[in-house]
């Protein structure tokens, strides 16, 4: 019995020890197995490699980059008014310094070069010499302008700019006398013929004489210079030679307006 104990014991333990071996093999195969491949570390990035946003603009970045701030603006508002000066044929029956107003819009291309129209009002006061032969009292006498000009702007400074301005014009003249004494039918003086109411040798018999009014055609050009203010509001001031002319008659007259352009 001793005997038949002392050859199978050790055998059982060795048993049982080859076992536990094989079980803890098993136990560390499966550990392994089932390590999840996202606990591997992660490539690191070169020191040398800029992040991607560094390298590309954004879509918004890139578009302010396109964009430029405007230097002009696309419209221009003016109101002026002054006096005017005469020349011409004008200048021997209108005396100087007749109000003038006028008002104006200009479509800009860029801060250089843009096209403006104006509406003008002048004032044509008769000297007392055409009076006297036209034996009148008193009179009114004034000319309505349609003009449309390009113009070019010339930037100086900041604050301090010119420009100037040419082009085609329509005018309206027209007037009364007051106090007539002329005789229908008496010889057209050169007054009358400029007046616009002569069209033959003599006045008009029915003594429709002594109002006119008359559409002519012409052109003018004139420069400025102008001033901007703190608040963005330019002050200019401007002189302009004026020339129209229908059926003989013509009209000139410069008028020099002082006004806002904003």
């Amino acid at each position: 019995m001793i005997r038949k104990f002392a050859v199978t014991g050790p055998l059982l333990l060795l048993l049982l020890l080859a076992s536990r071996g094989l079980a803890q093999s098993d136990s560390a195969a499966q550990s392994a197995g089932q390590q999840p491949a996202s606990q591997q570390p992660a490539p690191q990035a070169s020191p040398n490699q800029q992040p991607s946003s560094a390298q590309e603009p954004t879509e918004e970045e890139g578009s302010l980059r396109r964009k430029r701030p405007r230097d002009h603006k696309n419209w221009n508002f003016n109101v002026g008014a002054g006096a005017n000066t005469d020349s011409g044929t004008t200048h021997a029956f209108v005396r100087g310094g007749g109000f003038v107003g006028s008002l104006g819009a200009a479509r800009n291309a860029n801060k250089y070069l843009g096209l403006r129209a104006d509406l003008t009002f002048a004032d044509l006061p008769l000297r007392d010499s055409a009076l006297q032969t036209a034996q009148a009292t008193g009179d009114t006498s004034y000319v309505l302008s349609f003009t449309l000009n390009p113009i070019i702007n010339i930037p100086v400074s900041k604050e301090w700019g010119g420009y100037v301005l040419f082009g085609p014009a329509y005018y309206h003249r027209a007037g009364s006398l007051g106090g007539d004494t002329t005789v229908p039918g008496s010889p057209c003086s050169p007054f009358w013929k400029w007046w616009g109411n002569c069209t033959s040798a003599a006045t008009p018999l029915n003594g429709d004489f002594i109002n006119t009014s008359q559409n002519q055609f012409g052109y003018d050009f004139g420069a400025g210079i102008t001033r901007k203010t703190p608040s963005g509001v330019e002050i200019y001031a401007e002189y302009r030679f004026a020339h129209g002319s229908g059926n003989g008659i013509t009209t000139d007259y410069r008028p020099i307006t002082i006004g806002f352009r904003w």
